[in-house]
């Protein structure tokens, strides 16, 4: 039998690298499913595209090979968006194969027609869509070098009569997508040392570009006595092996790493595009290296910004770098942040009858969890536990939304790691709010096997939601969850499931739920008043007014106990 063009698309797709496509079969994606079949690449099937695209952005992110999503027309290949725009904001090579109605019937509103281009192209660095067969090898080609190349989501819509039709002879167009070497030029390298080569109080701020990087982001802090801060996406490249790190900042970060920015005379940004203005110091002198150009000078003013790879232009700048003496503002930011490092890890629980709280579970999960486990985080409190408590060590990694954030993306995003990490522990940490949203891919852990080991942090409510309401003053409203028993859900669906409430038996809960040979699923019912409290120099003034203002209302609204129960779970 002649190929089809459904056939080329997906040889193209092998050729680029793609080992699994995540998706829902259906109608006009049907031939594209049994080219596929016949491929060396695995169909993945998802309950919920959404959770499929979320599974390729886990996967792209972590792998940085092309992975591919495909969906039927209409709302098949809808669903995807979100989890596509959580792959984008993270720079994910990630193809979307959209099917479409027939050509013949498309700009006529026909049943499940949608215009996939418009729809798209806010979440992605090509979309296209194949118009005639002897297009196929060329846009498949196309669509896979932009998402290697750019770093992104490409979607190539597919009209079903495209993917059925013969195919013809093409030109032999291939996937090319090797990565320069970028770094800044010698005069600009020259003018980044003599900056820095001035400067006493240096400190770095580390991003998730120093991926790779590690050895010349420490030899940098070593040469210039800086102390290293670094954003949650940065944690999992620089947090380790690193006698200079001083922690996050921001929100969810430390006050070591609050103050070591604040306090600088000037600032090295190295692959770091961090959001928040308010967290920036707004006398020092601040230099940005980023292999962005976009990202030079978009948060605050900078006094210099060079383009480059962080591993290339450390490298050639170094020998550029005098030798610092001075150790004593290295030294105070250090030794603060050690001290903060000792509180974190002193909590305790007071008896066996006492409830858990979030971060002493997440704590006990961290010590017993193999030393290369990776994480997936659902967003909100869930999140902010691991950012803070998981040690990742240079082995470990952790992942999350943090540019997006979504909620529902820690289960799916650790069925992505399991499948290309088969011989890894992935461990997912699932907010009982996110983890529900996507409940029905916890069949897709059972069909596909996968002993991803996932704990529901069940405070019976969205609790970061909770939080900000009464950090605003307010009573909280619609944050409550009726939540079943997720330990007895997941077995009825198949798995292992166990429930936990006390303090008492927690930690051989968790060696045997870790220990579990197939997917296994435990259910903790956390303290649901403990709260995210950010670094005490942050602690805006309108939050603890508004803090003042909830707990009055919460007292005349008859709630005084759950005043009292916060006040018990979050002062010491």
């Amino acid at each position: 039998m002649s190929k089809r063009a459904a056939d080329v698309l997906v040889d193209v797709l092998q050729a680029a690298g793609v080992k699994r496509c995540y998706g829902i079969i259906g109608d006009t994606v049907n031939r594209i499913c049994h080219a596929i079949d016949r491929s060396d690449i695995e169909w993945v099937h998802m309950r919920h595209e959404e959770a499929g695209a979320f599974a390729a952005s886990a996967e792209a992110l972590f792998t940085g090979e092309l992975t591919a999503c495909a969906g039927s027309c209409g709302p098949g290949s809808l669903h995807f968006i979100n989890g596509l725009y959580e792959a984008n904001r993270n720079r994910a090579p990630v193809v979307l194969i959209a099917t479409q109605v027939e050509r013949h019937d498309i700009g006529f509103n026909s049943i499940q027609e949608i215009n996939f281009e418009e729809v798209y192209k806010g979440c992605s660095v090509f979309c296209e869509m194949i118009l005639t067969p002897e297009q196929a090898r060329r846009k498949t080609v196309a669509a896979c070098q932009a998402a290697l190349t750019k770093r992104g989501v490409a979607v190539l819509v597919v009209p079903a009569d495209i993917s059925n039709a013969a195919a013809p002879e093409e030109r032999p167009y291939g996937v090319h997508a090797r990565a320069p070497v970028i770094r800044p030029s010698d005069a600009d390298l020259d003018e980044i040392a003599a900056i820095l080569n001035k400067s006493e109080a240096i400190t770095i701020y580390a991003g998730a570009g120093c991926a790779g990087a590690h050895d010349e982001v420490v030899a940098t802090a070593a040469r210039l006595k800086a102390p290293m801060a670094h954003t949650s996406r940065g944690k999992d490249f620089v947090e380790y092996d690193n006698p200079y790190n001083v922690g996050m900042t921001g929100i969810i970060g430390e006050p070591s790493g609050y103050r070591a920015i604040l306090d600088c005379d000037t600032l090295l940004l190295l692959g770091a595009d961090f959001a928040w203005s308010q967290f920036y110091p707004d006398k020092a002198k601040i230099v940005q290296i980023d292999l962005d150009p976009t990202h030079i000078g978009r948060r605050h003013p900078v006094a210099f910004g060079a383009v480059g790879n962080i591993k290339a232009t450390l490298e050639a700048l170094l020998p550029r770098l005098r030798q610092h003496e001075n150790n004593v503002f290295l030294s105070s930011c250090v030794k603060r942040y050690h001290k903060d490092q000792e509180a974190a890890k002193a909590e305790t629980v007071s008896g066996p009858d006492s409830t858990i709280s979030g971060s002493y579970l997440t704590k006990i999960i961290n010590k017993y969890a193999a030393k290369d486990a990776l994480f997936a985080a659902d967003d909100g409190t869930a999140a902010v536990w691991m950012l803070r408590h998981i040690d990742t060590s240079g082995q470990r990694r952790t992942f999350a939304s943090l540019l997006h954030g979504t909620m529902a993306s820690g289960m799916p995003s650790a069925i992505g790691l399991q499948k290309c990490q088969p011989g890894r522990q992935v461990v997912c940490l699932a907010g009982d709010g996110g983890f529900s949203m996507l409940l029905g891919d916890l069949l897709t852990i059972v069909q596909e096997n996968l002993p991803i080991k996932i704990v529901v942090y069940d405070n019976g409510k969205l609790g970061f939601i909770d939080i900000e309401q009464k950090a605003a003053g307010l009573m909280p409203v619609y944050t409550d969850l009726k939540n079943p028993d997720f330990g007895e859900v997941a077995k009825a669906m198949g798995l292992w499931g166990g429930s936990i409430a006390k303090a008492g038996g927690l930690e051989e809960t968790i060696k045997i739920w870790l220990a579990h040979p197939g997917p296994a699923l435990l259910n903790v019912k956390v303290n649901p008043m403990q709260l995210v409290t950010p670094p005490s120099p942050l602690v805006a003034p309108e939050a603890v007014i508004g803090m003042a203002v909830y707990t009055a209302r919460a007292v005349l609204h008859g709630k005084g106990r759950d005043v009292w129960e916060m006040v018990v779970e979050n002062i010491p």
